[in-house]
This record gives structure tokens, C-alpha cells and sequence, in this order.
């Protein structure tokens, strides 16, 4: 993980955002609400940008701010969010509401592991960002890494916790078990048949699994 001399360096040079992105930061950080880092979105919206992906599907909402960062730096990208929490899920709905790419973004409200249907009328998709519940993560990728396109690719956040993953001893029972979850589905990750993965120590650590082909 990068030190924070490096960390705060490279958010001092990143181009300011837009007027209703910066009130969704400071929303996120009044209220406690968990947002990408952003050396973390930035490299996610740097990949992306390479890849050009025609729709999205993102799993975790929160308030909307990823999945408008996304919609912004891809003009011609569709995106399809989940949120399960019905506060949150308000709070995106008045924040992409008064964004002008607000046409391309399409919320679903319930639980991802139940809206299969739903979320397949507005696929196949390119790329699929896990960014929700972390215990869950091998869940999501199983259920919709099904609706990909035969390019596609799926990100999953937050798989260092902090960096610790790489922790021998962790105190706390909670966020002890919430690390053993991560490790599992990082190891599930990495050992995937069908399936090339990479994580990149960016932001609170980013998994890029692509399909690995046809195997001649």
C-alpha cells in the first residue's frame, strides 16, 4: 500500500471535480458514508477509460458517487447500480437525479443476490464493479460474472481491508472475521480457472479479473 506522503501527493494534482461531486465527498464525509478513496477511483476510472466499456453493473450504490464518477469520465457508458440500504438508496436517487448523466444511470433498489432478473434485461455486461456487503464478494462474482460479455471484466473494491489482509494477529473478532472472508475470496480469486486476476495496491486494493479465454 502506498505510504500517505505519496497518497496525499498524488490528491493534490488530481483534477478538482465537479461542484455536485465535491458535495457528495464532503456529503460522504459528514456522514460516514464509505466512498472509493480517491487515488483508488482514480486508477479504477484510468482503467476504464482503456477498456471502454458499453455498460456497467456496479453492486453497491451507497450514494451514487462512484457510479457518476463512472458515468462522467465514459459519456457513451450505461450503468446499472444495486443498493439494498433504502436511506442510501434515497440519497443517490436526489444526487443523480440532479446530474446530467442521469439518463445512463440506472438504480436498483433490494438486495443484489435477489434482483438476477432485473439486472440481466439491462445487460450483458463489460464490466462488473463489486464495491458492497465484502462477505458476499465470491457471491456476486458467481451470480453475475454470468451476464459478462466474452471481454468482460470485474473489479472487486476494498479486497486489502487497509492492507490487512496481511495481518497475522487481528484483535477484534469482527473485523478479524471480515479479514478471513477477504482472504478466502482473494485466494478463490487467484486460483480461478477461469479467470486472470491481478490486485493492484491502489485506493483500499482493487481486483481486476478478466476471463482468461479459450484454452488452445
Amino acid at each position: 500500500m502506498m505510504n500517505e506522503q505519496v497518497i496525499n501527493y498524488i490528491e493534490s494534482i488530481v483534477r478538482k471535480r465537479s461542484p455536485l461531486l465535491a458535495e457528495m465527498e464532503q456529503y460522504a464525509e459528514e456522514h460516514h458514508v464509505p466512498i472509493m478513496e480517491l487515488v483508488g477511483i482514480e486508477a479504477l476510472l484510468g482503467i476504464l477509460s482503456i477498456q471502454q466499456p458499453v455498460r456497467i453493473l456496479e453492486i453497491g450504490t451507497a450514494i451514487g458517487y462512484s457510479a457518476l464518477r463512472m458515468a462522467e469520465a465514459l459519456p457513451g457508458t450505461e450503468i446499472t447500480t444495486i443498493e439494498r440500504d433504502e436511506e442510501r438508496y434515497g440519497t443517490a436517487q436526489a444526487f443523480l437525479t440532479r446530474s446530467e448523466h442521469k439518463s445512463r444511470i440506472h438504480t436498483l433498489f433490494g438486495d443484489a443476490l435477489e434482483l438476477q432478473a432485473e439486472v440481466e434485461k439491462h445487460g450483458p455486461y463489460d464490466a462488473i464493479f463489486i464495491d458492497a456487503a465484502k462477505g458476499q464478494y465470491q457471491k456476486f462474482f458467481d451470480l453475475y460474472s454470468t451476464m459478462l460479455t466474452e471481454t468482460g471484466v470485474v473489479y472487486s473494491d476494498n479486497v486489502l481491508f487497509k492492507g490487512l489482509v496481511a495481518e497475522e494477529e487481528i484483535e477484534q473478532k469482527r473485523i478479524r472475521n471480515m479479514v478471513k472472508k477477504l482472504q478466502k475470496y482473494n485466494d478463490w480469486l487467484m486460483s480461478h480457472e477461469d479467470y486472470e486476476t491481478s490486485i493492484l495496491p491502489v485506493g483500499d486494493g482493487i481486483a481486476i479479473s478478466k476471463k482468461r479465454g479459450e484454452r488452445k
